[in-house]
């Protein structure tokens, strides 16, 4: 629950501190003195919009800070100290929780979590364990049947839940396999013709059977070939040089003279260099015999050679434009053959999928009709406990039903909740949502609240305005409804109604007040004599009448008891 809330600079409220606690708190104040601001302060706690015409006219920024009184090991303390922030335990297993936000003129914001500053999400992650804000936008959404579907879920817990569960997992199955299926019978005539287009590829690469590299490799030979006649020149004139079979002087010849010349002369010196000599022949005859070689392969390759290289050239060229490289052609060598057997399997993978599908239709269906068993035993027992709850609003022959009919399939399941008033014997039940008057909205959404607080409790909730288009005695009601509900929940309700207001145990008021020139709000706790006044003014728009206060009196009294 919000034990305390201070704003500054928000709407036309200047500086107030709003002293909240347990049970029912009543705001009240004259119009336009800033009541919805109390509400709208809320919303920016728990992580709505910021708007920056929330701004006080002349001020900086506006800013709202709470504190909360939290499990301190449930959920929101959990989260809290997952964002960095500080729970202050307090005792009983309970906490302290200190969440803030600033909004500038600019539209800058800045959201802190129990004392350290975290993104607004953080405030919104909090915001379904603190608090079910209700006004009139509430109502309006009790007329769409998705908020009335989900107040009967709501109200039949655990089996509801667990049926909603396993129905939205079979639901996901069937989905995905329906999907899956579609997508192939719709596309197989697409799939055949890239089957057809991969076949053929996949025949040319084989066909062509390159090898990594070979197109490198090509091209060094070919340019090799291609230069053949100035190589056969360069080897010819080489070996001529170093061993002429012409009978020209060549290297051989001179070599052997100049060896036997230094042989001849008997000089130990010079035979040492006669053996270098004779080294160096043995190395030229063997370079000589090598370019040999060299041009009886030129002689055997030639332009034959050079032919056939080109062409497996162009061979590999012809894939590389293909497939956009050779490498990708044979990388496609090697993962194609899966994807082909996957393409070619589509007729069996069909008739698996087919029926995978209805298989998972039939789970769906029984899943279905266990969801529909279960709200229907909801919707009856809901009924009866809202048109209990309707009688004591005054709405005394009143009968709300809750109808569950088949409707189209969803994620949510396959049934259609309308939420049904018949508002006096003898009328036709008609939907909330078209047949009921704002007066007979409110006090069925409140009805539901009370109801479902029983089952499913939730620790704050706030009414803005719940008593629109009530009075008299149906407004008694309301606020001692409000009052049981705060019984088991914190609430807070910003009203316009005496009636409403005299069931609180805690009631502030917000005062305008003015300078001459700006105006601007506080609020402060009434009690005594200044309640009575204010109830008075509720009442009958003076606070100093006589009459007003003995009713006022009397309605306080009245409240009293209650509590």
């Amino acid at each position: 629950m919000i034990e305390q809330m201070h704003l500054r600079d928000l709407g036309v409220i200047a500086d107030a501190t709003l002293p909240i606690g347990t049970g029912f708190t009543a705001i009240t104040g004259e119009t336009g003195a800033g009541k919805t601001m109390v509400v709208t302060g809320l919303g920016l706690l728990l992580g709505q919009r910021a708007d920056s015409g929330a701004v006080r006219s002349g001020a900086g920024q506006a800013s709202v800070e709470g504190v909360w009184i939290v499990p301190e090991d449930g959920p929101v303390a959990e989260r809290v100290r997952e964002a960095g922030g500080d729970v202050e335990p307090i005792g009983d297993g309970r906490a302290e929780v200190y969440l803030g936000r600033t909004v500038s003129s600019e539209g800058r914001g800045r959201a802190t979590v129990g004392g350290r500053t975290a993104p607004a999400g953080v405030l919104a992650d909090l915001a379904d364990d603190l608090v079910v804000v209700h006004g009139q936008s509430e109502q309006l959404r009790l007329r769409s049947a998705a908020a009335q579907r989900d107040a009967l879920d709501r109200f039949g817990g655990q089996p509801v839940a667990r049926a909603l569960a396993e129905y939205g997992r079979a639901y996901q199955d069937w989905r995905a396999l329906d999907a899956e299926l579609t997508a192939l019978e719709n596309d197989r005539d697409q799939r055949a013709r890239e089957a057809e287009d991969l076949r053929i590829r996949l025949a040319e690469i084989e066909a062509a059977a390159p090898a990594a590299g070979e197109d490198v490799q090509l091209a060094a030979r070919a340019e090799r070939l291609a230069n053949v006649e100035e190589v056969r020149l360069a080897v010819v004139t080489a070996h001529e040089a170093l061993s002429s079979e012409a009978g020209a002087p060549d290297v051989t010849t001179l070599l052997a003279e100049a060896r036997r010349a230094l042989e001849r002369a008997g000089d130990a010196a010079l035979g040492e260099l006669a053996e270098q000599l004779a080294e160096v022949g043995y190395r030229v005859a063997d370079i000589a015999a090598a370019l040999s070689g060299q041009l009886a392969d030129l002689d055997e390759t030639g332009p034959h050679e050079l032919a056939a290289v080109e062409e497996r050239r162009a061979v590999l060229a012809g894939l590389s434009r293909t497939h956009g490289s050779l490498e990708a052609a044979l990388e496609l060598l090697e993962t194609g053959s899966a994807r082909l057997a996957e393409l070619d399997d589509d007729s069996d993978r069909i008739e698996r999928l087919a029926a995978e599908r209805t298989a998972a239709a039939a789970r769906l269906d029984a899943a279905a009709e266990a969801l529909t068993a279960v709200r229907t035993d909801a919707a009856g027992r809901l009924g009866e406990a809202v048109t209990r709850e309707l009688h004591a609003l005054a709405l005394p022959d009143a009968t709300l039903t809750v109808s569950v009919s088949p409707g189209p399939p969803s994620a949510t399941g396959r049934d259609e909740v309308t939420i049904l008033l018949a508002p006096h014997p003898g009328a036709e039940p008609r939907s909330v949502a078209r047949g009921a008057s704002g007066g007979e909205l409110s006090r069925v959404m409140l009805a539901l609240e009370v109801v479902l607080a029983g089952v499913d409790p939730v620790p704050t909730f706030v009414f803005d305005e719940v008593d629109a288009g009530i009075g008299g005695a149906a407004a008694i009601e309301v606020g001692r409804r409000l009052a049981r509900l705060a019984e088991t929940s914190q609430v807070i309700a910003v009203t316009h109604l005496a009636q409403v207001a005299a069931f609180a145990g805690n009631h502030l008021s917000v005062v305008k007040g003015t300078d001459g020139a700006v105006t601007a709000s506080s609020v402060r706790r009434l009690e005594g004599a200044d309640r009575e006044a204010e109830m008075a003014r509720l009442l009958s728009g003076m606070p100093d009448s006589e009459a007003a206060l003995a009713h006022a009196r009397e309605l306080l009294d009245t409240g009293r008891t209650v509590r």
